[in-house]
């Protein structure tokens, strides 16, 4: 039997982000400039699952079929190799579970700040970061007198690729005593006011980006150049802290099984998913793809964009190099976070035991044979990456 992959790209039934990326990557390329790190992520994701990444071939000891398994880019932004990501990221969250009330609080930048999100990613990013981690730890300490936990996800997409800056967090309910003396529990069905919430978050937000104004730490290109005087710019925060920021506040998780769903589906999610891309017109330039319309009842709906709008707006979401966009703070910070967490346990009562990650089922490793299902698998050969060096056209270097 021939252990030679059948065909240049693999036959997966579905479309693809790859195959959305192949089709629509070489013209992109001849007209646009991007960073070389988002090069280096797109390249990733347009071979991901491909022969040009290698793979090992098996043989089912059953049938005797061959099954060529590709090997899978890995980058962090790959709807395809999040999965096993997700289940070990999991798995490592299981043991930092407490047996209490945890909340869902969701915090939203203004669509008015959005341009400057996308021309300041890392510094606005970790400002998001550190003015909703602060907010939360003072309401824990004003309103309850304690030390809550947050576990903090940046989102920056909504359901039609465009920017929607938001975190997620899960938040402890209740926490040890400032003092350390006792747990100190939240109601069971309130954490915080999500006004109050908004107000102090929107505070410490636009004080943290004066900051940055003043110490010259913002770019400014483009249509956003005109922000370099600081009468525009004043007028953009006036702007968009003329309304109330959106904060809010979920029904309580019943339990920390409940917790460990919710991260199994949201703490490695991308901006879309394989399952989402309907159709490629590779002809005609242009890709369909479902999304929920939240300002219309949360209807299906389908939206069509020529590959250059969507890979523009997929590059809206390419994170900076080395941005941890999951942390923990308070009580769950990283720092000491061990013997915190054991004296919270005794505090609580519980006897320490480690939550069993059960809720998500494990990544297939697609070590079963695709004609008779059989789990018994012979390796046969390992095929290296074959060389391959992407078009060079378009990197931005500055």
């Amino acid at each position: 039997m021939a252990c030679q992959p059948a065909q240049a790209w693999p036959l997966a039934g579905s479309l693809s982000l790859g195959d959305v990326l192949r089709a629509g990557l070489p013209a992109y390329s001849r007209t646009n400039r991007m960073p070389a790190h988002h090069w280096k992520v797109l390249n990733a994701l347009q071979v991901c699952r491909t022969p040009l990444l290698g793979g090992h071939q098996y043989q089912c000891a059953r049938c005797g079929c061959g099954h060529f398994v590709p090997h899978g880019c890995g980058n962090r932004h790959c709807p395809s190799c999040q999965g096993v990501h997700s289940r070990h990221w999991l798995d490592a969250q299981a043991k930092l579970l407490l047996p209490v009330t945890y909340f869902h609080e969701v915090f939203t930048l203004p669509h008015q700040l959005n341009g400057l999100v996308e021309q300041n990613q890392s510094a606005l990013y970790g400002l998001l970061f550190d003015t909703v981690s602060q907010t939360l730890l003072t309401f824990g300490r004003n309103n309850l007198g304690a030390q809550v936990g947050v576990t903090a996800v940046l989102h920056t997409w909504g359901q039609s690729l465009s920017g929607h800056y938001h975190l997620h967090c899960i938040v402890t309910g209740g926490g040890p005593a400032l003092d350390g003396s006792r747990w100190v529990r939240s109601r069971s069905d309130y954490l915080f006011p999500v006004r109050a919430l908004s107000k102090v978050y929107r505070a410490k937000f636009c004080e943290g980006l004066q900051a940055l104004y003043a110490r010259g730490k913002l770019q400014f290109h483009g249509q956003l150049r005109e922000l370099t005087q600081e009468r525009q710019f004043q007028g953009l925060v006036r702007e968009a802290t003329r309304k109330s920021w959106n904060v809010y506040s979920k029904r309580p998780f019943a339990g920390p099984e409940q917790v460990l769903a919710y991260l199994s589906r949201y703490t490695h999610r991308v901006g879309i998913s394989n399952r989402r891309l309907l159709e490629l017109d590779a002809v005609g330039g242009t890709v369909s793809f479902a999304y929920k319309d939240y300002a219309d009842g949360s209807r299906h709906k389908t939206m069509s964009l020529t590959l250059e709008e969507f890979i523009r707006r997929l590059r809206l979401h390419v994170l900076p190099p080395r941005f941890v966009k999951i942390r923990h703070y308070g009580l769950l910070g990283n720092r000491g976070r061990q013997k915190r967490l054991e004296a919270a346990r005794k505090l609580v009562g519980s006897p320490g035991k480690e939550m069993v990650a059960a809720v998500a089922p494990p990544p297939r490793s697609g070590l079963c044979c695709p004609h008779c299902g059989c789990t018994l698998l012979l390796l046969v050969r390992v095929f290296p990456p074959q060389r391959w060096v992407p078009a060079p056209a378009g990197i931005d270097s500055s």
